[in-house]
């Protein structure tokens, strides 16, 4: 018996009405949580106070002058922040599931390949070097985004061979450059004379959303959508794909094209997500696992529920990080942590979950 009918024999959700429900009860979950997470902070707002400056915002209409600077946190800085925590969030958790498949190791997720670590490279270079400085507020973005497809890109090089890009090359091949990146993010950091240079890339690279703005909301929006677009459309790809490439050549699917595109879309995409967000560890190696518990492993069903899971889990997350230690914030990865750990570890010690097929 293979490892997905196996698995998928005794799901809490095992119809697709089921997980329609599922998916259902989880967008209300969400749209409470994002409209729950704009009213609250340092200066919390009514819900209905929220969602009138919402709704003035979105249909044109007028506040009262008193009312002026509740609607500048509401639209203009909590708005922005919290849509784009469910934007990456659902991102992360997508590609941790796009991840997982492409080198089949359950313990994969976006940022193995290189790109969280390429990605800082170009933020650091920019904190500390002044790179890119005519980009204005744009310049540390567009550097991670660049940073990350430039790791990506050689990453990918250095694993292929004569004989493609076999799963386990490339884990390590990322791996091993990972460690290369972040020696270079040091060295950068380390030979900078402005002392607070460490720092900022240091908060960067465990992720912030405190510098959230409307401008990068389209960008991140788009790269989800185009993400979750081509995932669905390659789903039971990835479901043969999964048995190995053997069993998948002999189903007619070429795993090494497959594998490619999966990797293009990776890159692109976390590198789209990390210029926005800075690394967000935890959320794509532990929403695909806690979807496929529920779920089982095959991919049309994992790719409709993770990235409400992701979503969700990261609004909680971003808002736990602003209120917890006020006035201050706590990296999104240092909440994400705290979590993700004791979540993984009680994975793992479930003898009933095969991650993925494997135990």
């Amino acid at each position: 018996m293979n490892a997905l009918a196996h698995a998928s024999t005794r799901r809490p959700l095992d119809t697709a009405l089921h997980r329609r429900s599922a998916a259902a009860v989880l967008g209300v979950l969400l749209v409470l949580s994002t409209v729950f997470a704009i009213s609250a902070g340092a200066t919390s707002f009514s819900a209905s106070e929220t969602m009138r400056f919402l709704t003035a915002a979105i249909t044109g209409g007028s506040i009262d002058a008193d009312d002026h600077t509740a609607y500048t946190v509401v639209w203009d800085i909590r708005t922005p922040r919290v849509l784009l925590a469910a934007i990456v969030g659902a991102g992360l958790g997508l590609l941790g599931v796009a991840t997982q498949a492409m080198v089949r190791n359950a313990l994969a997720d976006p940022f193995i390949l290189g790109v969280s670590s390429g990605a800082s490279v170009g933020a650091s270079a920019v904190v500390s070097l002044g790179l890119f400085a005519g980009l204005g507020m744009y310049a540390l973005s567009a550097a991670a985004f660049l940073g990350a497809l430039a790791a990506s890109a050689a990453v990918h090089l250095c694993a292929r061979s004569n004989g493609g890009v076999a799963p386990m090359r490339l884990v390590l091949t990322g791996v091993v450059l990972a460690y290369g990146f972040q020696s270079l993010m040091s060295l950068i950091v380390f030979v900078e004379p402005r002392g607070d240079a460490a720092r900022t890339v240091m908060f960067w690279l465990m992720g912030s959303l405190g510098a959230a703005a409307w401008s990068a909301v389209p960008v991140a929006a788009a790269a989800l959508v185009f993400v979750a677009v081509w995932l669905g459309r390659h789903a039971d790809g990835l479901d043969v794909m999964a048995l190995g490439d053997a069993t998948a050549h002999s189903s007619g699917v070429d795993c090494d094209r497959l594998r490619l595109r999966l990797f293009v879309l990776t890159a692109v995409g976390t590198g789209a997500l990390v210029a926005v967000s800075g690394a967000i560890g935890f959320v794509g190696l532990v929403v695909p696992h806690v979807v496929r518990l529920v779920v089982g492993p095959r991919h049309r069903a994992v790719l409709t529920l993770a990235p409400l899971v992701g979503a969700l889990f990261l609004v909680w997350v971003d808002l736990l990080s602003r209120v917890l230690v006020p006035p201050r914030e706590l990296p999104l990865g240092v909440m994400t942590a705290v979590i993700g750990v004791p979540v993984f570890l009680h994975l793992i010690r479930r003898r009933a979950y095969t991650f993925g097929g494997s135990r």
